[in-house]
């Protein structure tokens, strides 16, 4: 048995928060339920709670509170109006507060809720607005909204997983950065003093390290802003229609195992959760390609949209495009001929979901080996040099 922190509603319509004790979360939220109570939120705070509570604080953290609430209150029966209010008076402080305050407005002006929403695309995407548009015209909005609960939960999971994965390479990258710039600037410049008075010539190796380190502080500023321009001419370039498409297929080229488990479980996810909202196919692949993120792999997939449309399905104009492995085309080409596309796409997310933690390891435990070699080589390359010229010290006339 654990203790789990609870924030719910009351039949009168009033916040309680507390503490319940239960086996799991599941058996948490039933007994608030027999208890008369809507739950909003049951965590357990023993378990990563500085964690969650900074991971809420971020936007994509909000707009998930955000759906669970409103998924869990509709799901009880309250109207779409008092579930916003009270959403809006357990809210702290801050944007999102603002947002569902300004989503209530309009919809108490006549706008449908899909509408509303639209009216703050930084906030919520195309995609989250579909799916309620869907959920409206069908009259299943609580259902789509849980759908969407479950879809942001997994995107979310997997972004977590990908950003721990970087953490560590990153960290040697920065460190090993930060101690080739303090040997260049400190270190160096102490045994320069000592060969110049040493008099002799030293080894060219030890003259270019020699040279690098007065190059790096003498015009230090000139580096900083040329890496700087550099950044920005990048990021322009790759802004570009031409130059993104150039740069991600470099990247697809680099890691393709990695990119092509991502954008699979990410477009096939996307699509069964709005096929299962209730979206119709042409206007669920429009929004599903939108949210690829390898432009390379973005355009053969609206091709796709083409072959759907000229009557062709689903499987075979994705199989032709060649982007996904041939068992999620498999699988797919099933889900099509059993009517049950949608349940397959999970089924194909799930898998590839799964795949892409174990490449993303592999990559990793690949990356964190080369990063520490590419340093150790910079680093041994000049504690050489400057040995070789110490070495050649003592070849000089007493």
């Amino acid at each position: 048995m654990a203790d789990y922190s609870y924030r719910a509603v009351t039949k009168d319509g009033g916040v309680a928060e507390g503490v319940i004790e239960a086996s799991d979360e599941r058996t948490a939220i039933e007994r608030l339920r027999n208890s008369g109570l809507i739950p909003l939120n049951v965590t357990a705070p023993k378990e990563g709670g500085l964690r969650r509570s900074f991971a809420l604080r971020s936007a994509k953290g909000e707009i998930l509170t955000f759906t669970t609430e409103l998924s869990a209150l509709l799901g009880a029966g309250l109207p779409l109006d008092r579930s916003l209010n009270i959403i809006a008076e357990v809210s702290e402080p801050g944007e999102m507060k603002d947002i569902v305050h300004a989503v209530l407005r309009s919809i108490r002006e006549g706008s449908s809720f899909s509408d509303a929403l639209q009216k703050h695309p930084k906030v919520f995407s195309r995609l989250y607005v579909n799916m309620v548009r869907a959920g409206e015209a069908g009259g299943i909005l609580d259902v789509v909204l849980e759908k969407l609960n479950e879809f942001l939960e997994s995107s979310q999971e997997l972004k977590d997983h990908v950003t721990s994965a970087m953490f560590y390479p990153c960290i040697l990258a920065v460190v090993g950065t930060v101690v080739i710039i303090f040997i260049l600037t400190f270190v160096l410049p102490r045994f320069s003093s000592i060969f110049a008075d040493m008099g002799g010539k030293m080894p060219f190796s030890t003259q270019m390290i020699l040279w690098v380190s007065e190059m790096f502080r003498t015009f230090w500023w000139v580096m900083i802003a040329a890496v700087f321009a550099g950044g920005l001419v990048f990021k322009k370039y790759t802004d570009s229609a031409e130059g993104g498409l150039k740069w991600d297929r470099i990247k697809l080229k680099l890691m393709r195992d990695v990119i092509v488990k991502l954008e699979a479980a990410r477009f096939c996810r996307t699509l069964g959760t709005l096929l299962k909202s209730g979206v119709p196919l042409l206007q669920a692949l429009n929004n599903s390609t939108e949210i690829v993120g390898n432009r390379a792999i973005a355009l053969r997939l609206r091709e796709i949209h083409k072959g759907a449309k000229e009557g062709r399905g689903f499987a075979e104009p994705l199989a032709a495009a060649n982007v996904f492995p041939p068992l999620a085309i498999s699988m797919i080409r099933v889900g099509e001929e059993t009517g049950q596309l949608d349940t397959m796409l999970i089924k194909v997310a799930v898998t590839y979901e799964k795949s892409l933690r174990e490449a993303i390891k592999r990559f990793m435990n690949l990356l964190g080996p080369v990063i520490i070699i590419i340093m150790a080589v910079i680093i041994g390359f000049i504690v050489v040099s400057v040995f070789m010229a110490m070495f050649s010290i003592f070849d000089l006339p007493v």
